[in-house]
């Protein structure tokens, strides 16, 4: 099948259709007392008859020096202006027929992909740790390389680094450590730049099947193997959703708390945050989220960081179909409900009217990190939410098992995706279009009024908990014994806007939500905690700040500092202490919300 004209990326200086990168090799030192990597990338590359150039993305990069195929051959390179978003475009001559070059060089210490730890900042204490987050365009800051999601390639790596490390990444993974320190990788399978892949750290592993299991440091592991125990259930339900596992292995690696995001869905290795080890498996929801990444985003990806939609949305429909086949259908309800007040929230913050708000989205000049939010995620599920009201769950399962079986390994734009589903689907389901209102959805602000309502029974006895309570009910006399997380998260969101210190009190005596050890719930929390005056929640706020990394938590516990007349101030105190544990996708987020402390 021929492969589409996709729409060019503006995150990347790019020429593809000139000259592009179709395998990596890379040889990097790790060095912690400098807190840089360093060495050589070599491209193989496919050179379009009468190309002279191959561009590159950097940003930070030292580049020392260019050969050519001999590896002796030097060839002329230059770097461009400076872009603060995008970096520098490499700009390499090639000559004609050209079919390798490699790059030596050197990465900044403040590096935004990397996040190098002290042992104190680690679980362990004991060692240094290194961890690489490249979505969606930072792997420019550690590789130079065609940093666009429409391009793929296969990579094979050497790392070296500290004896007692081990060093993993996304390819095929080593499970105990190397005497000398030195780690070989291969990844047969053609990925985009933004899932490349690195940490090093003080490292074990326990299998949990033939094809799944866990990396954690040693003081973590034994309850990360606890919580993560329905992964291969978790894989095997994905598969008989929509199609095989198409890269051998699924490990999980759980990181320190700096790292920013609940997962990352690197190929092979899904990087996890640790807050997400409830002791219960109630929040691993996020690990079938990170899995069905491995098609949806993976295995078809969209072409650039406009068409982020495509990704996010249909991982979270499959998620929850995981989830669903998993736990049920009633625990499923819940996960859409919680998704549908993010996505309103999300709708009110931007604007009901904002362009933001559309599926395909114009980041061109933005960080495309911009475009990381509930609208991508929350808004493209339910598109498919709705277009399962209307054409049948069988039938909107056979077209995502073909979408991805027939594109696999290629990358997807919104125009040709709108294009794919009118023919395989639309089109011959008579008025599914009209019914869908597609076009509203991909082009219009906030939420089409043919979305169905999202509901959920077992949230059902939380709003009657909640009115019991607005009825004098003392906290201790409610019926809360069977809740998971998912129903106190809800039931903290239900809580009135204006409730009081001694409202908080009684339900804190109650139910222990500031010594709570689950994140969410500490983060539906501690906002209502800081707009009442809560002090006693204080001291848990600022402990949590200055541990955790991951931004969906931290940006709606500063704004809700920022937001009181003596916060501000309370804020800028913890963000200056804490911003060092943070690594640069939250502080570049938090620089401006909350203010760059003096000197860092």
């Amino acid at each position: 099948m021929a492969v589409p004209l996709l729409a060019a990326d503006p995150h990347s200086c790019a020429r593809p259709a000139e000259a592009a990168v179709r395998h990596l090799s890379l040889d990097l030192t790790v060095d912690f007392a400098s807190r840089s990597l360093h060495g050589t990338a070599t491209w193989q590359l496919d050179v379009q008859p009468g190309a002279t150039d191959l561009w590159l993305d950097t940003r930070g990069l030292a580049i020392e020096a260019v050969t050519l195929a001999d590896g002796a051959t030097l060839t002329h390179f230059e770097l461009g202006d400076d872009d603060p978003v995008l970096g520098r475009p490499l700009r390499i001559h090639v000559r004609p027929g050209e079919e390798q070059i490699s790059i030596r060089y050197r990465t900044a210490p403040d590096a935004a992909a990397l996040q190098w730890l002290s042992p104190e900042q680690t679980a362990g204490k004991q060692y240094p740790f290194l961890f690489t987050q490249s979505q969606a365009i930072l792997a420019r800051t550690w590789i130079p390389c065609q940093d666009s999601p429409g391009i793929r390639f296969t990579y094979d790596a050497t790392v070296r680094g500290p004896q007692e490390l081990l060093a993993l990444m996304s390819a095929e993974n080593p499970q105990a450590l190397s005497a000398t320190g030195e780690y070989r990788f291969r990844m047969p399978q053609p990925i985009p730049a933004y899932l490349m892949a690195l940490a090093v750290g003080d490292l074990r592993f326990e299998a949990l099947s033939p094809r799944t299991g866990v990396y954690a440091e040693p003081v973590t592991l034994p309850v990360a193997t606890a919580e993560f125990g329905d992964l291969e259930p978790m894989v095997a339900a994905a598969e008989e959703l929509y199609g095989p596992y198409r890269w051998e292995r699924y490990d999980l690696l759980v990181l320190p708390p700096s790292f920013p995001f609940g997962g990352m869905e690197n190929p092979r290795l899904t990087f996890v945050t640790p807050t997400i080890l409830a002791g219960d498996r109630s929040l691993t929801s996020l690990v079938a989220h990170e899995l069905a990444h491995s098609w949806s985003g993976n295995l078809v990806t969209n072409a650039t960081w406009n068409d982020f939609w495509l990704n996010e949305g249909f991982t979270v429909y499959f998620e929850r179909r995981i989830m669903e086949r998993l736990y049920g259908r009633s625990y499923a309800d819940m996960l859409q409900v919680l998704g549908q007040t993010g996505l309103h929230h999300t709708i009110d913050e931007l604007g009901k009217e904002s362009i933001d708000t559309h599926l395909h989205l114009n980041l061109a000049g933005r960080d495309p990190d911009e475009g990381l939010n509930e609208i991508a995620y929350e808004k493209g599920n339910y598109l498919l939410l709705t277009l399962e009201s209307i054409v049948g769950r069988e039938k909107l399962d056979a077209f995502i098992t073909k979408y991805f079986a027939e594109h696999a390994f290629q990358s997807m734009d919104t125009a040709h995706f709108v294009a794919y589903l009118r023919r395989e689907l639309l089109d011959r389901v008579p008025g599914a279009e009209e019914k869908l209102q597609l076009d509203k959805w991909i082009n219009a602000p906030g939420i089409p009024a043919v979305a169905p309502p999202v509901q959920s029974e077992r949230f059902a006895s939380v709003e009657a908990a909640l009115q019991s309570w607005r009825h004098g009910v003392a906290p201790a006399a409610l019926d809360t014994a069977a809740w998971s997380s998912h129903e106190w998260v809800h039931f903290l969101h239900g809580l009135p806007e204006h409730i009081s210190a001694e409202q908080l009190q009684q339900l804190d005596q109650a139910f222990g939500f500031t010594q709570s050890g689950n994140a969410e719930i500490l983060t539906a929390w501690l906002p209502l905690a800081v707009r009442a005056g809560y002090h006693a929640a204080d001291a848990a706020l600022a402990e949590f700040l200055t541990r955790v990394g991951r931004r969906k938590f931290l940006v709606p516990l500063y704004k809700a500092l920022l937001a009181t007349p003596e916060g501000t101030a309370r804020a800028r105190e913890i963000y200056q202490r804490a911003r060092p544990n943070y690594h640069a996708v939250s502080t570049s987020t938090l620089d401006t919300l909350v203010g760059k402390p003096a000197g860092a």
